[in-house]
């Protein structure tokens, strides 16, 4: 019976992955040799050390010395002669030294024979001497000599050879995959982590169930899908649904990039996706998690040069793998794209990527439920409302909000609170959208009135047309690029919206730039980023959504494909010279119309835009219900301690208009 492959050891899958066991150091063994062979050689070596500096004495100087008594020791080795001098010693010599000379072998006989005379010599002067012989190592002496040679070879090895070793292990090495492997007990992420995505976690629960048990899909004669496609914005969770399918199913998860494939050498990432695969196949069942893949997938044969060869051929390897000759049950591949429309058609075909899940952004309800996801790792103040939190988001995605939460704890913590409160949250919100606030920025006193004159024309606006949404918030703090902003807190998702609701929206837009030249008898660059959503949104309505009563409900797109592409590469023209001044003179009629709508519903209420700009220009910042309560008539006092609004109504404001 085969052994259960969770219960192998794990394998090396690229240069990210830690190794089972450390390598062994075969750089330090070798110097380990050589340092120890170094020590015998010179250990074996007769020590010279503390040698007289005397000029080498001759042979018979020495025997001269050996029968005046002169001399303790000698040592015959090989065709040298080492001298251990006694008391007497003559000039230049030192007593217990050591001088060495070089002898003839012939004359071994006579040194020998004048060492024993002198110890028989019952009138001799001195003590005995000793004589002994040492054998001669030819291995040693030729050692001795070359040892400063070996020291600068390995010096050389160390520097050069070492590094060019490395760096063919390098090259060599460009075939392997550079997944990131996490097995089961280290993949902590399951479903209870992912938030806000709900139908896309259940078209996930049958490759969990066919992870855990996969014979049961087997004996049945059903196939799960070969491969998954999650496509999605930026941040939606795309790579953490991934993980928490991992997760769930207890099952090996390799995740790799796009871009790991494609090399500056052709070959390599084919290479790299046949060992990806091999690898994937020794721990089946398990999932292969490509991110990014349109860096590799992209439809072959196009762009301004042609097609791409490394990529191409990286391609044809992954569709090989899917759904060739050697396809394999046992591993699924799932992938990641925010740009499905570049992909490969062979990609998409069934039989390699089977289902396609889109992670779209949150809703309300899965914004406030990624919300307290997050919040589990942060201590929240009892008075928080996520649900209002969540309504002031729309478009968030699950990185933002996390990342809302992280700056919203960082705040708490920079002002040394024990909880996160709901200052803390909106502070946090504002951040993320705009900006931090530039407290240090020194605004003129006529620009900040000027800013308030623009960021109340926008609130007055709204608060008169039904269709726009509720105001949050007004402020005149500078953040990022703007001076000041009008925030608004939707009361529900809109997937439809209807032709009022747009054109009520673009009323809003201008309203900046209306009470501008109402109440300033001047106009600023301020209303730059308006002017650009307001003519999108008309164009949108006259180009695509049919909404124009001249033009009818035909589109009127021009032909938007991209060069990178390669389908197109001359702009083929859609629509007549005609049909166009008809679409710019319809925008330009839009816009007129909704321009004139603003500064009828502002000079209408000239005192409620007075009170709101003194109100803006002494606190800087005012919440929805503080508008409503200007508008209405009432007066706006805070308390100075806590900041605390006091609404003091007065007499009753005129009607609101109401129409749009």
């Amino acid at each position: 019976m085969p052994s259960d492959p969770r219960n192998r050891p794990p394998r090396r899958t690229g240069d990210d992955e830690e190794a089972p066991l450390p390598r062994r150091p075969r750089g330090l063994l070798i110097w380990l040799l050589l340092i120890g062979g170094v020590i015998l050689a010179v250990s074996l070596a007769p020590s010279r050390m503390g040698r007289s500096a005397r000029p080498e004495p001759s042979f018979d100087e020495v025997l001269n010395e050996v029968r005046d008594g002169h001399v303790k020791r000698l040592l015959v080795h090989g065709t040298t002669l080492y001298v251990t001098w006694g008391d007497g010693a003559p000039d230049g010599c030192v007593p217990g030294k050591e001088s060495d000379i070089t002898i003839s072998p012939h004359v071994v006989e006579y040194l020998t024979k004048a060492v024993r005379e002198h110890n028989t010599d019952p009138n001799k002067k001195g003590g005995n001497v000793t004589i002994s012989f040492g054998e001669p190592s030819l291995l040693l002496t030729n050692l001795l000599g070359m040892l400063p040679w070996i020291l600068i070879l390995a010096l050389l090895y160390w520097m050069f050879i070492r590094q060019l070793r490395n760096a063919g292990a390098g090259v060599l090495s460009f075939g392997r995959a550079r997944a990131r492997t996490a097995n089961p007990e280290q993949t902590k992420i399951t479903f209870d982590d992912v938030a806000g995505i709900d139908e896309a976690k259940e078209e996930v629960v049958e490759i969990i169930d066919f992870l855990k048990s996969p014979e049961k899909f087997r004996r049945l004669g059903g196939r799960v899908p070969r491969g998954i496609l999650l496509v999605g914005p930026p941040g939606a969770g795309k790579t953490l649904l991934a993980k928490a399918i991992a997760g769930e199913a207890g099952r090996p998860f390799f995740s790799i990039s796009g871009s790991d494939f494609v090399e500056m050498f052709v070959g390599v990432g084919a290479s790299r996706v046949r060992d990806l695969f091999k690898q994937a196949k020794e721990h089946a069942p398990c999932i292969i998690f490509l991110d990014e893949i349109d860096a590799v997938g992209r439809r072959r044969g196009t762009g301004l040069g042609g097609g791409h060869d490394e990529r191409e051929q990286t391609l044809n390897a992954i569709l090989v793998e899917m759904d060739g000759f050697d396809s394999d049950l046992g591993v699924i591949l799932v992938a990641a794209t925010n740009r499905p429309d570049v992909l490969d058609p062979a990609l998409l075909r069934p039989g390699r990527f089977d289902r396609r899940i889109v992670v779209d952004l949150p809703d309300v309800k899965g914004r406030e439920a990624i919300l307290r996801v997050h919040a589990r790792k942060v201590k929240l103040a009892p008075e928080v409302d996520l649900k209002l939190i969540a309504r002031g988001t729309p478009y968030f995605s699950g990185a933002d909000i996390e990342n809302l939460l992280n700056e919203a704890a960082l705040l708490a913590v920079r002002r040394n609170l024990d909880a996160i409160g709901m200052p803390e949250l909106e502070e946090a919100r504002d951040k993320v959208l705009w900006g931090p606030a530039k407290k240090s920025r020194v605004i003129a006193e006529e620009e900040k009135r000027l800013t308030a004159y623009h960021e109340t024309g926008h609130a007055v606006v709204s608060k008169q047309l039904p269709e726009v949404e509720p105001i949050h918030k007004v402020a005149i703090v500078a953040r990022g690029m703007a001076l000041g902003a009008t925030m608004y807190l939707p009361e529900k998702d809109r997937y439809i919206v209807p032709r009022k609701r747009i054109l009520a929206e673009i009323t809003s837009l201008l309203g900046g730039r209306a009470s501008e030249e109402l109440f300033c008898d001047d106009v600023t660059s301020g209303a730059q980023n308006d002017f650009e959503r307001a003519t999108e949104l008309a164009r949108m309505m006259v180009c695509r959504w049919g909404m124009s009563k001249d033009l009818g409900p035909i589109s009127y797109t021009e032909n938007e494909e991209h060069l990178f592409l390669g389908r197109e590469i001359t702009r083929v023209k859609a629509i007549s010279d005609a049909t166009a001044v008809a679409i710019d003179g319809e925008i330009r009629q839009i816009i007129d119309q909704c321009y004139a709508h603003a500064k009828e519903l502002l000079a209408a209420r000239r005192d409620a835009v007075e009170r709101i700009v003194a109100a803006l220009l002494k606190y800087e910042s005012l919440e929805g219900s503080e508008v409503d309560t200007l508008l209405a008539g009432g007066e706006l006092h805070r308390d100075e301690n806590n900041g605390i609004p006091i609404l003091v109504p007065t007499s009753p404001a005129p009607p609101e208009d109401k129409t749009a």
